[in-house]
């Protein structure tokens, strides 16, 4: 039988619904201490990464950075000089008190001071560029690892006063712990606030900016990458980046660089110059500096459209500068020029005489980019190339300035047609400008390097003739080269063959670089080779065929006019000893003649060197060549004279007017008289110079019987017979910027 089942009886229905337990006071703290922990963790992992450090902030500590390094190179530098100047002073101060110094050590100082003057104004005209995007994050990370320290160092250091403190409190002496107490509640609450990550919205730029209508749409929004400012390097562009729909603009609208590498790879792309990349972009004071690369041929399609791009740019003639790089075939470096590149350039530092060796390199000018071209002519023959205007002439007083500074070299002026290196006629051994005078020059060096190349040997020189003060170098200057004779040019020639190994060099000027200029086309014989602005002919004759393809412009330089200097002295060159050939643009520092002047005087005064006795000997044993030799017939009488006699050394400086050899005594007679007269009446008048019309007016006064009826011509000849050679410049007397005539202490060398 089955059983019934039992009813289930349901609990009646609460009166009130449940609720959750009330949470005690410790879960409440615990809670509430983990949202503080998580709080105060947050906010330091942000403070230990940087996140509260403002983008602009990190810029100028970056800038200030860099200005501070700067500051204390010119501090250092200025120390140096200092300490140098000291010690020229004291130098000084012992010859003064007659204790004795050596020439050789007062020139070496004054060359010291002379260094560090020139480089400090080197540092004082370097611009301070803005940071790049490294030296920006470097300072981030400074900054992050300066505040992981100090957390670690500040757990460290805080251990032994929480036990101090627990210690003083054992003792009864709570106010430690109390104070210790107090000060980890503050810092605990300042951690442990609600804590939000900071974004960059609402940050403020401190620049300017243009109005939006004004710009292309590119410029409207940001730029990719984040904030660029002037200055910074490293922007990368492709093409494949460029928005679509955006046409070229002027270069004056670029304001970042990576607008400046938009400009460009629009330009490129509107003239089809296959630019695909643009990097390494730098703003310059001159205008904007990068690398570009083509995708296929060369560098040679920007060059050839120069001219469109700097329409496409609205930039002047020439403003375009593309410098192919020898290291990356299809990349070159692009300036873009709305300034002077060489404004902030250094000018010529000072050398006192006799401080360096021809074999030394000396700065005689600058790049387009600011680098030095530094060069040493020790046996390197050169060609120099400008047409009038080009500043041809400063080149060579650029070259001349150091070569007259030497301990170990001669310097020889030859000019045909024009006035040579006059400024810096008294630091030079021979001025020759006749026919007779330059074809004479040339065959005794050309002599003397034949009999060198026998005596290297015997005085134990090796395969090439070392330069000291008693076996000097010898540097030619020879300008407007075209104009020498036949003959000139046949003897230059030869001695371009043969001179380089006994450093007897020549450097060779003219206004053009092809043979309708020089004769024979020894140009790319040259190892040296400069051309300032000239024809598109002459860069080809000069450094090839291809050069102009290579980037190399002179024919795009602008020579000088009366009133603008434009491009006279700047050249592109090839062969500098120790430095790659690039064409790259360079400025030679130009020198004022009165300066000239002043280191002519100070090197005349310190002696000029006459050459070795040894080559000297060695000249009366060379044959001479067979083209000035005298020519006879079969009777053995003359039918043809000699077209140019070898003169001793004696001779040539008598022939050129220069003075003799130290040493050698001026005998008695007309001419010795002549010079002992001229002498005592400028000691009479109180002056060290005088023009040849008021000397000899002054010498007539003086002796009327001796000098009554000569004329100007008649004393010039007597001086010159005396070796006192011609007239010379004389800088500025009275109202005349720079008569000629004669000095009182070159003529009282000469007794």
């Amino acid at each position: 039988m089955a059983t019934e089942a039992q009813p289930i009886e349901i609990p009646p229905m609460p009166t009130e619904p449940p609720t959750t337990p009330e949470p005690t006071r410790s879960d409440r703290t615990k809670a509430a201490f983990k949202e503080q922990r998580g709080h105060a963790g947050a906010r330091i992992k942000d403070w230990l990464a940087g996140g509260d450090l403002d983008h602009i902030d990190l810029i100028q500590a970056a800038t200030a950075r860099k200005q501070n390094r700067h500051d204390q190179r010119i501090a250092h530098q200025n120390a140096t000089l200092a300490a140098a100047a000291g010690r020229l002073a004291h130098v000084k101060m012992q010859s003064d008190m007659g204790v004795p110094v050596s020439a050789s050590v007062l020139s070496s100082v004054t060359a010291r001071v002379a260094a560090e003057e020139s480089k400090l104004a080197q540092l004082q005209a370097q611009p301070v560029m803005p940071p790049t995007d490294r030296e920006i994050a470097n300072v981030g990370h400074g900054k992050r690892a300066g505040r992981a320290l100090a957390l670690f160092g500040g757990g460290i250091a805080s251990l032994p006063v929480v036990g101090t403190s627990i210690e003083m409190a054992a003792h009864g002496q709570p106010m430690l712990l109390a104070g210790l107490g107090g000060a980890f509640a503050y810092g605990w609450y300042v951690v442990s606030r609600p804590f939000t990550a900071r974004t960059v919205e609402g940050v403020e730029v401190p620049f300017v900016t243009t109005p939006t209508g004004s710009l292309p749409p590119t410029f409207q929004a940001d730029p990719a990458g984040g904030m660029v400012l002037p200055g910074m390097s490293g922007v990368v562009m492709s093409v494949e980046q460029l928005p679509d729909g955006v046409k070229p603009y002027p270069i004056r609208n670029a304001r970042t660089p990576q607008q400046l590498a938009e400009c460009v790879l629009l330009a490129a792309r509107a003239e089809n110059v296959p630019i695909v990349e643009v990097s390494e972009v730098v703003r310059q004071p001159w205008g904007w500096q990068c690398i570009v690369r083509v995708s296929e041929g060369t560098p040679e399609a920007i060059i050839t459209k120069t001219g469109d791009l700097e329409t496409r740019f609205d930039l002047a003639t020439n403003g375009v500068r593309p410098q192919p790089l020898r290291a990356r075939r299809a990349c070159a470096v692009l300036r873009l020029v709305d300034g002077n590149p060489f404004a902030t350039a250094p000018g010529m530092p000072y050398r006192a005489p006799k401080s360096m060796s021809i074999t030394d390199r000396f700065r005689i000018g600058t790049s387009v980019g600011g680098d030095p071209l530094e060069i040493s002519l020790a046996g390197v023959m050169g060609l120099w190339v400008a047409a009038s205007g080009g500043g041809k002439t400063g080149i060579l007083q650029a070259l001349a300035e150091g070569t007259t500074a030497c301990y170990d070299n001669i310097t020889i002026d030859c000019d045909p047609h024009g006035d040579g290196l006059e400024d810096l006629g008294d630091a030079v051994r021979i001025t020759a400008r006749s026919n007779e005078q330059i074809e004479s020059v040339l065959l005794f060096f050309l002599v003397m390097s034949k009999a060198r190349a026998r005596l290297r040997a015997k005085l134990g020189m090796g395969k090439k003739w070392k330069a000291s003060a008693e076996h000097p170098a010898v540097t030619i200057f020879i300008d407007e080269f075209p104009k020498l004779s036949d003959l000139g040019k046949l003897l230059a020639f030869d001695l371009l063959l043969v001179g380089r190994k006994e450093l007897i060099q020549v450097e060779y000027a003219s206004q053009g670089g092809t043979s309708r200029y020089l004769g024979e086309n020894i140009a790319q014989m040259m190892a040296l080779k400069a051309v300032g602005p000239c024809k598109v002919g002459d860069t080809r004759a000069v450094f090839g065929d291809d050069s102009v393809r290579e980037g190399y412009l002179p024919h795009k330089l602008s020579p000088a006019t009366d009133t603008d200097p434009k491009d006279a002295g700047h050249i592109f060159i090839q062969g500098v000893p120790g430095m790659a050939d690039e064409p790259i643009e360079y400025a030679v520092h130009e020198t004022q003649p009165d300066v000239l002047r002043k280191l002519a005087a100070e090197r005349l005064e310190a002696g000029l060197l006459d050459p070795d006795q040894d080559s000297l000997d060695g000249m009366q044993g060379v044959d001479l060549p067979e083209y000035v030799e005298p020519e006879y017939d079969k009777d053995g009488n003359i039918k043809k004279a000699a077209p140019v006699r070898l003169l001793t050394w004696e001779q040539l400086l008598r022939l050129c007017g220069a003075e003799p050899p130290a040493g050698a005594e001026l005998t008695d007679g007309p001419a010795r008289a002549a010079v002992e007269d001229s002498v005592a009446v400028m000691e009479k008048a109180a002056v060290d110079r005088m023009k040849t019309e008021v000397l000899l007016a002054a010498v007539q006064e003086y002796e009327p019987d001796t000098y009554g009826g000569m004329d100007v011509e008649q004393f010039k000849a007597l001086m010159a017979k005396a070796g006192a050679g011609g007239p010379i410049t004389l800088g500025p007397i009275g109202e005349e910027k720079n008569p000629r005539g004669f000095k009182r202490d070159r003529l009282r060398h000469l007794l």
